[in-house]
């Protein structure tokens, strides 16, 4: 399923981009801040999409800043969206990533090869060397 350029994408934060520590920042999950940049390098747009709020959605924003992601809007369809509590606070996006869905969340792993085709490419261990006496 190679996505389509320029997709909206809503992304959770808490139990998706990191592991669940609310109201701590958790431990990013693996290849998460990998797989954002890269669908942010192939043209879509990503919406954080969280029940954080406040001093701690600020901090989620700072977390995912200081790992190379900045977001298109957050929390809402587009920057300058306004909330007027007239219409759902449903968000407008093409696609939702968050650890809620049935059967849970996939690996980042997965989704980037599911939104991609291709496999992550992995940061290869320095090998050992063998010294001689």
């Amino acid at each position: 399923m190679k996505l389509s350029k320029g997709l909206i994408i809503a992304i959770d934060f808490d139990g998706t981009i990191v592991e669940d520590a609310y109201p701590s920042i958790g431990q990013a999950r693996l290849f998460a801040f990998e797989t954002l940049k890269r669908l942010q390098k192939d043209g879509h747009r990503l919406i954080l999409w969280t029940y954080r709020h406040g001093k701690k959605l600020d901090e989620a924003v700072s977390f995912c800043k200081d790992n190379g992601i900045t977001f298109y809007a957050v929390n809402q369809s587009f920057p300058e969206e306004v909330f007027e509590n007239k219409a759902s606070r449903k968000i407008h996006a093409d696609l939702f990533i968050d650890d809620r869905n049935i059967g849970g969340i996939l690996g980042w792993g997965e989704i980037y090869q599911m939104l991609t085709n291709e496999t992550p490419q992995l940061a290869k261990p320095k090998k050992k060397k063998w010294f001689k006496f």
